[in-house]
């Protein structure tokens, strides 16, 4: 495989963006309405499947039955569902263990105590207060904010060089992620920071409600100058979804997730994202919820563009005959649309109520167990996710975004760009723009990182070499010296 990271003209130009939030990131949030697609994306679709197409019929039917009980699994055991494990210095041997492989099915985890409890409570005090002293600090909704558009805070750059965090990173990438390759170019030894916002959701909120999405794009996902690039779903498109596994780093590493400048598109290869609770919080408390069924639900959301139901709930009058595969029918040749149902260019792909029925969404988003401050959950880079439509608890439920991100060369592409913004205290070049913490009272410097953060930390935003693990792959050492001769070093 061609592992070549030039650029497209989209990421070449790296637009400035404009100010704004994190409603931007999201079309239901912007109100806006579902628009067709152009015809190009109808071309595209009969691209992906040309010569596959009975396999890919075979492979819905096959695809189906399995959501249907694995989705009986996630409804009648909850959050339960989620793993679990302690964080520990022997944390990469025990994800290799039966733990791992259930992270791997469900797409999602809770690390707990990695940071202590005191100390990641102390962010969130932290953090208010710089908020207090510098109220021109933006946020959504810009009423009563919820999420706040800072990137550069003290905790923030505290959380993020963190020993024990970085510690669970690498764990996070060895122990669950691989290369079927061993010389594409990825280290999955060596985590690099991406600055993202932070959240302190006050109880009673709700308009801070996301709906079920992925994040890292929408179109791009069928895009051949998208996830195509590196072939990431080709398996899916060839009808053998079973071969497909989203732990393969090897077809992501030359992957586009941003085509179309969007704000909070996330442009690095992000394993998993993130975040580290700054509080207590819980089921029905302004907290995440996950759809874990990382592969099946992928694979799912890959295919529905190309079937479509023969008759609708209302004229069958049963959802269970609405699902059944004989109610849906391949759309190739003529009769191939150009609908890629919840995807928006520019915005992250939703999945909004009834296109995707057999997600069975409504009774198989779950929420993450209870967290307490210092606990840090992730979550694969393909898994539907969303949040509570309202905080229906007493208290704050507040995290620091952080996700997981393995070096390539693309990658430290954009680390040079967020050092950038770091030194000058403007937002991070995935976010919208604007002046950001620029004329904050009390932003910290390089200086203070320093004094704050290990060599490992340091090495993470660029500011140090990178150092390649004496047991990563060839393709990995590689990874770690192209990222080191892009950050100048």
């Amino acid at each position: 495989m061609n592992y070549s990271t030039d650029l497209s003209p989209r990421q070449q130009q790296h637009q400035s963006k404009r100010e704004g939030d994190i409603s931007d990131t999201f079309a239901s949030l912007l109100g806006k309405e579902a628009e067709p697609l152009p015809d190009r994306f109808r071309e595209l679709k009969l691209q992906l499947v040309r010569g596959h197409e009975e396999a890919v019929m075979a492979s819905w039917r096959r695809l189906l039955p399995i959501l249907r009980r694995e989705n009986d699994i996630v409804a009648r055991r909850g959050s339960a569902v989620i793993p679990d494990v302690q964080f520990s210095p022997d944390l990469h041997r025990n994800l290799r263990g039966p733990v791992g492989d259930e992270i791997r099915k469900r797409g999602a985890a809770v690390i707990r105590g990695v940071v202590p409890e005191d100390e990641a409570r102390a962010y969130k005090f932290e953090i208010e207060d710089y908020v207090r002293r510098n109220p021109q600090t933006r946020g959504f909704p810009a009423d009563n904010p919820q999420v706040i558009e800072l990137y550069w805070s003290a905790p923030q750059l505290r959380a993020r060089s963190h020993p024990a965090v970085l510690e669970t990173q690498r764990a996070l990438m060895a122990a669950l992620w691989n290369t079927s390759d061993p010389d594409a170019p990825v280290s999955l030894h060596t985590p690099l920071s991406y600055a993202d916002r932070l959240r302190i959701r006050q109880p009673g909120d709700a308009k801070f409600a996301l709906g079920p999405h992925q994040d890292g794009g929408s179109v791009e996902r069928w895009g051949t100058d998208g996830y195509g690039r590196g072939g990431a779903y080709d398996a899916v498109f060839r009808g053998e979804w079973e071969s497909y596994d989203p732990f393969d780093a090897r077809g992501r590493v030359t992957a586009v997730t941003d085509l179309h400048n969007g704000l909070g598109a996330c442009s690095m290869f992000r394993m998993f994202q993130g975040w580290l609770a700054m509080s207590r919080s819980g089921p029905g408390q302004g907290t995440l919820q996950v759809n874990p069924l990382v592969r099946e639900n992928t694979v799912y959301s890959l295919l529905r563009p190309f079937f479509r139901p023969l008759k609708s709930l209302g004229e069958l009058g049963s959802r269970d005959r609405l699902l059944d595969a004989d109610n849906w029918e391949f759309t190739a040749g003529e009769s191939m649309q150009s609908d890629l149902q919840g995807a928006t260019p520019g915005h992250a792909q939703e999945f909004p109520e009834g296109l995707h029925p057999h997600l069975e969404l409504e009774r198989t988003m779950v929420n993450i167990p209870d967290v307490r401050p210092g606990d840090y959950v992730v979550w694969h880079c393909d898994t539907i996710h969303a949040v509570d439509k309202t905080h229906s608890g007493t208290s704050d439920s507040s995290v620091l975004y952080i996700p997981v991100c393995p070096t390539t060369e693309a990658s430290a592409q954009y680390v040079a760009r967020q050092r950038d913004a770091f030194l000058n205290g403007t937002p991070a070049p995935d976010f919208p723009g604007g002046k950001g913490e620029s004329e904050h009272v009390g932003r910290p410097t390089a200086e203070y990182l320093s004094t704050c953060s290990g060599s490992a930390g340091l090495q993470s935003v660029g500011l140090e070499q990178l150092a390649a693990a004496e047991d990563d792959t060839r393709g990995g050492k590689e990874a770690v010296r192209l990222a080191n001769a892009v950050l100048g070093f």
